[in-house]
């Protein structure tokens, strides 16, 4: 095993210096998972094998999340399949709710992210010496298929003392190269339309009174999203164009509204609150490069664009769903806003005009 293990390091170590490719596609091209990739670095081995090296770190995802504030600023980082979110700023309002703390928040401003505990497997305190020979620390998590859920890159103003004392605090006593991968998490199989009641789920979808009853309403139909996209009235559910992502988010920025942005995976999801401003195509990638926020999203990867309507005690709350060709959600966009408060008249405006032939106006 150390041979392969060896292999992997010596072939990571290639690619980043003749091709600078990407964690993700190197552990690609081998046919491993990311996180297997990095497993691959922990432990000892020759200075001269890799650039990385990886420690792992104990299971304690929640006291270990509780405890990056005094890191200072860093930069989040959760990305899917088609959509890498980032975010700069500091983890602060952290807590855990349920009975095994398995739900998380971190509310404390530029960071803000919704955190799934059950699917985290792995962690690791992650070094790697750039080309420039700089040193590149971060903190990376995976799922027991070694998926990426969420990372924490420092930056320079982040406190290393700081870092290196919560690696220290949270290192893994086992730190033998390798792991054995599990499954990947799969959403549960859908109900066949034909056993969808479907006149109850559209008075449900009528009487919703929070946008987060909506995830309750589909699991009481055992529907997925878009499915039940599909099934909803048209008032509360219309498709648009894929190419409805870029328009919105360049239109976005030359009108100055301000937005939500969720992007997630099983694990976590990073919500970006605020406007946009410096919006960019580059090949198949639309971007948002601003300083703290940065949004790569792989407009051919949109199989589906929905405009979707949620009653809520505020008033309807609106959104633009993506989806790939899988049914999987790439990223929501909303109006930027906070519980008790009405949807902002420009983004409603901004949304409804991607709706050619609407069959009525939804008053602001």
């Amino acid at each position: 095993m150390h041979a392969s293990f060896t292999a992997l390091r010596q072939a990571f170590a290639t690619a980043r210096h003749e091709r600078k490719a990407r964690h993700r596609d190197i552990a690609s091209a081998l046919s491993i998972s990311e996180g297997e990739l990095l497993a691959a670095h922990a432990g000892s081995f020759a200075e001269d094998e890799s650039p990385l090296r990886a420690r792992r770190l104990r299971a304690d995802w929640q006291d270990l999340v509780a405890a990056l504030e005094p890191l200072g600023p860093v930069m989040a980082l959760t990305r899917n399949e088609s959509c890498v979110h980032e975010k700069v700023g500091v983890y602060r309002e952290v807590s855990a709710q349920g009975p095994q703390r398995l739900v998380g928040l971190v509310l404390g401003g530029a960071i803000d992210l919704r955190v799934f505990y059950s699917h985290w497997r792995h962690g690791f305190a992650v070094a790697e010496r750039l080309s420039d020979g700089a040193v590149q620390r971060s903190l990376q998590f995976f799922d027991a298929a070694g998926q990426a859920i969420h990372k924490v890159f420092m930056k320079p103003e982040s406190d290393l003392a700081a870092y290196e004392a919560l690696v220290a605090r949270f290192l893994a006593e086992d730190q033998q190269p390798g792991f054995e991968p599990g499954e990947a998490w799969r959403e549960p199989t859908p109900t066949p339309d034909a056993r969808v009641d479907v006149a109850a789920f559209r008075a449900e979808w009528a009487s919703l009174r929070d946008t987060h009853d909506f995830f309750g309403l589909l699991r009481r139909h055992g529907l997925s999203r878009t499915q039940a996209l599909r099934l909803a009235e048209p008032r509360f559910a219309q498709p648009v164009a894929p190419s409805s992502a870029q328009e919105l988010l360049s239109r976005a920025a030359q009108e100055g509204v301000s937005l939500m942005v969720f992007v997630g995976n099983p694990g976590m999801i990073q919500i970006h609150s605020g406007p946009v401003n410096k919006v960019a195509m580059m090949g198949p990638w639309i971007n948002v490069l601003d300083p703290g926020f940065n949004l790569h999203l792989r407009e051919d990867h949109i199989a589906a664009a929905w405009l979707v309507r949620k009653p809520t005690v505020d008033g309807l709350v609106c959104s633009l769903e993506l989806f790939d060709a899988e049914g999987r959600t790439i990223a929501m966009l909303f109006g930027e806003r906070k519980p008790g408060q009405a949807e902002r008249c420009d983004w409603r405006n901004l949304l409804e005009s991607l709706v050619e032939g609407a069959p009525e106006a939804v008053p602001c």
